[in-house]
């Protein structure tokens, strides 16, 4: 029998170079399509495409001739300024879909979104109820229906909204956040349990490759969230870290003490020294804001998940230690 063969876009990023590993591991002919080379985890076949680049995504597609794709490929920082400045997310998708349509041997794409297409702590009444708080929620939302208006290229496609993903390998962004915690520069706001749908990468791809294999009548023209099943405590994860890490455990602040320390920080932002305390509002928000996904269906399509959190803590702390602290 032939091997499966999928093309992968956004292959060298977080999430990109776990499938790979996953898939390659599991026997598919994988294909890597990216603006940047891999740097961790090497796909069998690769091409350096901007998704920008309508003639080039469409060769790249051509090229790898895969039965199906899994589109991870985005702007995904909170710089952006207005939606205009995440064109990968529209554009981009538009360009895929038409590659797609032009390809015979594609029967399947798996659109990857993000949960931010609502806010925080949103719960949607439809796919369609949308309530995103930035711009890069903003492109996300055309990234959707984009995609619902090219009907995915005109094959079997579903929408996947990812909502934080957690690991080894991860942004530069939590990169700041360990090395603080590591530091013993962290404190908990408030006593709350911080419930959140957090998602391990290992279950993610896992996630991923169960969505690619399942009977299209499961997942034609439908959006899941993917996520482990069990929402996590956010400060209890914390503790966890910084003890695997032989940081002491944070101190928990009073609320109202970490909504003032926010103002300041607000206002030093504002002043353009904003590093001088990272801590202001908007993250006080987010650690605040908790968020649980009803994902019994997103259960139902991919069965039990590999990796359970213990493991996860573990093989995110060793990450930490061995790429960023040399021990």
């Amino acid at each position: 029998m032939e091997a499966r063969r999928v093309l992968i876009t956004g292959s060298s990023g977080f999430i990109g170079s776990h499938l790979v590993s996953r898939l390659t591991t599991a026997g598919w002919i994988v294909n890597g399509l990216d603006r940047r080379p891999p740097q961790r985890v090497k796909p069998q076949y690769f091409q350096q495409v901007d998704l920008l680049d309508a003639r080039a995504v469409v060769a790249a597609v051509r090229a790898a001739n895969p039965d199906a794709v899994v589109h991870l490929a985005a702007r995904t920082d909170l710089e952006g300024k207005c939606v205009t400045d995440y064109a990968e997310n529209s554009i981009g998708v538009d360009n895929l879909s038409s590659a797609i349509q032009l390809v015979p041997r594609v029967q399947r794409c798996l659109f990857v979104s993000s949960q931010l297409v609502c806010r925080a702590g949103y719960k949607p009444t439809s796919d369609r109820d949308y309530c995103p708080p930035n711009p890069y929620g903003e492109s996300k939302v055309l990234t959707e229906e984009r995609v619902r208006a090219s009907d995915g290229g005109g094959v079997i496609w579903c929408l996947l909204r990812p909502t934080t993903v957690w690991g080894p390998g991860m942004n530069s962004h939590y990169i700041r956040f360990f090395r603080h915690l590591r530091a013993g520069r962290y404190f908990h706001p408030g006593a709350g349990r911080l419930l959140k749908s957090y998602g391990y990468v290992g279950n993610i791809a896992h996630q991923l490759e169960r969505f690619l294999l399942a009977e299209g009548s499961q997942v034609h023209r439908r959006m899941f969230y993917i996520a482990d099943y069990e929402p996590i405590s956010l400060p209890k994860w914390i503790d966890q870290i910084a003890l695997q890490l032989g940081s002491r455990r944070p101190l928990t602040l009073p609320l109202p003490l970490c909504r003032g320390l926010a103002r300041v920080g607000d206002l030093l932002q504002w002043a353009g020294v904003g590093r001088l305390l990272p801590f202001n509002s908007f993250r006080l928000d987010n650690i605040l804001a908790e968020y649980t996904y009803d994902l019994s269906e997103t259960r139902a399509i991919c069965g039990e998940l590999p990796f359970n959190y213990a493991v996860g803590v573990s093989e995110l702390a060793d990450w930490i230690r061995a790429d960023f602290y040399g021990k």
